[in-house]
């Protein structure tokens, strides 16, 4: 074994079949060995009593850069992944979405220099740029969002157009990000909400309905089937849509579920008192205990694939600032959906396994990332969370590094305290506060190496 040069040395190593009392050796920013061998002239990094982590790996975030930087940009973002644990995302933003492949080079240009973690970079499909598909996926984007209703300015894909995109996705051995609610449904129903005048928080869980969402999931599940594609389904909100996911993979469709803290923790109900700060789509859909527990059993079992944060952040002033119709959807995540996994795996409501299960090692093989990225192994990055089991606090919107400055979960205990988080061997924050390293690289696309 080559000597490393950094030891992060008598830490319960987690990974996503257990635990081990074990020394990480790292060379060069790389993962050497994983085993209780020393060496004399490495640096330590003394983890006695502590978690050793795979650095989180986020796979669905908004930093709104190029775009309306108010909300976020990419130092801020980022900053706020390698806070808590976060090492490597993929972002795509909506106002200034990638739809061509020479979209995609000014925006790697634009970005250089300018994050504290890896990240991948994924385009928007729009339904007259089908043509587009290979060339991006020949660039390096890591998988194709889609929109099946007209969403954030971005125009909604109908079956056929579906169809097409995902066919030619499947064409170039790509992967795509559907985001499921069903546009005849939602048109309608906003309209009908609208004419009656409506203006109170209840009406966003009416406008994006379950049925628009089970609609919209069917036919996405069968057409992934029928083309061949690789499909993840974005954000599912209730045991009803996984039910119609795991359907769909006993028939033969290569189609994963992505699971967000949200629709473990958040409540129906809460929008007749938060408004505009429940504002995401789909709502969240529990109301009751079981309702919650139903969904962390689905996390356990596989059922649900992965979790991202579907980091969407928006300011106070941003959600006050017009009607609940007007306003931003979406939620800040990245600096809360790590600490909400962890402190539910001190719970048992997960094992440890399952959070690196689910938010480093799932989401990096289903974009082509792993091995590099996604676990605690040799030849992988060495991205690793060291985290204090026994430290515990209070979720305050104080502490939020985004500049949305809130979050949906402030004054919730967790447990677990974050100690460092270390990007190729590197640490880029410790105890919860980001350093200023820029030390972030691109990371192409299984396409584009």
């Amino acid at each position: 074994m080559t000597a490393p040069d950094l030891v992060v040395a008598g830490g319960t190593v987690i990974t996503p079949t257990g635990t081990m009392l074990a020394d990480v050796h790292i060379t060069g920013g790389r993962i050497t060995a994983v085993g209780d061998e020393r060496s004399g002239d490495a640096q330590v990094i003394d983890a006695d009593g502590l978690l050793v982590l795979p650095g989180m790996v986020d796979t669905h975030v908004h930093l709104m850069d190029p775009g309306d930087t108010a909300r976020e940009d990419f130092p801020t973002g980022t900053a706020a992944a390698a806070a808590r644990g976060v090492t490597t995302i993929v972002e795509h933003t909506h106002v200034h979405p990638v739809r061509e492949a020479a979209d995609l080079q000014d925006k790697r240009r634009y970005l250089q220099g300018s994050a504290h973690v890896d990240y991948g970079l994924a385009a928007h499909v729009w339904p007259d740029r089908l043509d587009q598909i290979p060339a991006l996926w020949d660039a390096g984007v890591v998988f194709f969002k889609i929109f099946t209703c007209t969403t954030h300015g971005v125009p909604g894909l109908n079956p056929a157009d579906l169809r097409d995109a995902l066919a030619a996705i499947a064409d170039v051995d790509g992967s795509a990000l559907v985001h499921c609610e069903d546009e005849s449904i939602t048109a309608r129903d906003e309209q009908r909400l609208r004419d009656s005048g409506r203006t109170d928080g209840a009406v966003i869980s009416q406008w994006r309905s379950p049925e628009a969402e089970l609609v919209a999931v069917a036919t996405a599940a069968e057409l992934t089937r029928y083309t061949g594609a690789r499909v993840t389904i974005a954000h599912v909100s209730s045991p009803r849509v996984v039910d119609l996911i795991v359907a769909a993979r006993r028939r033969g469709a290569d189609l994963a579920a992505e699971a967000c803290p949200q629709y473990f923790l958040l409540r129906e109900q809460d929008l007749a008192t938060e408004h505009a700060f429940r504002k995401f789509t789909p709502p969240a859909r529990a109301r009751t205990d079981n309702d919650e527990n139903a969904m962390w059993a689905l996390l356990r079992s596989g059922a649900l694939s992965l979790v991202s944060s579907d980091h969407a952040p928006a300011t106070v002033e941003q959600k006050t600032a017009g009607s609940i119709w007007d306003v931003h959807f979406g939620l800040p995540g990245l600096d809360t959906t790590m600490p909400l996994l962890l402190d539910a795996a001190l719970r048992d409501r997960i094992s440890l396994a399952d959070l690196a299960r689910v938010y480093a090692e799932a989401p990096a093989r289903r974009y082509g990332l792993h091995p590099r990225k996604g676990h605690i192994a040799a030849g992988a990055d060495a991205d690793l969370v060291l985290v204090d089991p026994a430290g515990e606090r209070v979720l305050r919107n104080d502490d939020i590094v985004s500049k949305a400055g809130w979050t949906p979960y402030a004054g919730r205990r967790v447990r677990g305290a974050h100690v460092a988080t270390l990007l190729r061997g590197r640490v880029i924050a410790e105890r919860g506060t980001p350093l200023r390293t820029f030390d972030g690289q691109f990371l192409p696309g299984p396409g584009g190496r």
